[in-house]
């Protein structure tokens, strides 16, 4: 049986990671018979919001103080738990600069891989003034030699594997959580989004394009579920757009394959993306979807005309005309549905195990001899 040692931040919460590594880690100790452990950070013990496989064993390391006592206590913490464990490998799904260094961190004595779940583009912020590009120039460059110290670094699209300098670099995509037996009707009047609120998801964009959708269509309704955040002020803005009674904010749920399963039509509205796992979590229910085709992973999964529409990033009066589209044709609509659960066989659970799983077997080889 072999050992793996997977280190992230957090994995309490109802984001994309922990959904992901929920399902992965399960495939990996079910089918392949690995034995995994998960070490994370001021976790304590809060619940897990996902299913994790019951064999799994959990590390938490406590990290707090000022910024060297935050490093000090991370570095002891985390060789702590290696010590004790003694893993054959180590797989870091720590999209930050702590991650990313992680190998120089600790001197690394066996093999480590990086997982990354976002595009770069996490790090441009609202503001995108000079100081910012030039810190974030700096910061990419910090980035690219961080990762030429791990044996494998691994992203989710072909898009992000360009955001690299790096020679070590594969794409392994995120598994789907479920492929059901039964489909969507596609006869509800209802478009769905998934996803916290942020400034990544880009609801802004979406209110928008909404707007103009009910102005001719007022009898369907947007439901959006994720972590809200006041922050973002999309409250204010569906007041401001007169379209509150059509639009319905909601916190995550863990039951979302229902909520996947009554909507008609998918829409992503993102600035950038790592993946884009809701889209094929949607079409798996053979609901089409429609993107914007931002860096990276919708171009990744959407065919444009065929599965969904892909848009022009950032264009919302064209992202609203496919939603009318949609919703004006249903036989437009149950052929794309069709093509997109006939779209999505690569992101069984079982083949995407099946691809770290000889990513793994490969590298101990490589270490044994």
């Amino acid at each position: 049986m072999h050992k793996l040692l997977y280190i992230t931040n957090q994995i309490c919460g109802p984001g994309g990671l922990e959904r992901v590594l929920s399902i992965k880690t399960s495939s990996l100790v079910d089918t392949f018979d690995y034995e995994i452990h998960i070490l994370t950070l001021n976790q304590g013990n809060k619940s897990l919001f996902y299913n994790f496989n019951k064999k799994i064993k959990y590390h938490d390391v406590i990290v707090k103080g000022n910024s060297i006592q935050y490093f000090n206590n991370y570095r002891k913490g985390i060789k702590s738990v290696i010590k004790k464990v003694n893993p054959e490998i180590i797989i870091v799904c720590d999209d930050g600069m702590k991650g990313l260094l992680l190998p120089i961190i600790i001197k690394k004595n066996c093999p480590m891989i990086y997982e990354r779940h976002v595009s770069k583009n996490i790090e441009i912020k609202r503001e995108n003034s000079i100081l910012n590009r030039i810190a974030n120039t700096i910061k990419f460059m910090a980035m690219n030699f961080g990762g030429k110290f791990y044996d494998q670094f691994i992203v989710l699209t072909n898009g992000n594997k360009n955001e690299w300098n790096i020679k070590n670099i594969m794409v392994i995509p995120n598994p789907l959580s479920f492929f059901p037996d039964d489909q969507s009707t596609l006869k509800n009047k209802k478009v769905l989004a998934v996803g916290k609120q942020s400034f990544q998801k880009g609801y802004d964009r979406l209110l928008k394009s909404w707007s103009i959708v009910v102005d001719k269509h007022p009898d369907w309704e947007l439901d959006i579920y994720g972590t809200i955040n006041e922050s973002e002020n999309l409250d204010n803005l569906a007041s401001d757009l007169k379209i509150t009674q059509t639009v319905n904010f909601y916190q995550p749920i863990k039951q979302i394959a229902e909520k996947y399963k009554e909507a008609s039509i998918y829409v992503m509205s993102s600035r950038y993306e790592g993946f884009g796992m809701v889209l094929t979590e949607a079409m798996a229910y053979g609901v089409p979807c429609i993107s914007f085709d931002c860096p990276h992973g919708p171009s990744d999964i959407i065919t444009n005309n065929y599965n969904g529409f892909l848009v022009e990033n950032g264009n919302t009066v064209s992202f609203a005309e496919r939603i009318i589209t949609l919703i004006e044709n249903e036989n437009k609509r149950k052929l794309m549905g069709e093509a997109a659960r006939k779209s999505i066989d690569d992101f069984l659970p079982e083949k995407v195990a099946a691809i770290w799983d000889s990513l793994f077997k490969s590298t101990i080889e490589k270490t044994v001899h």
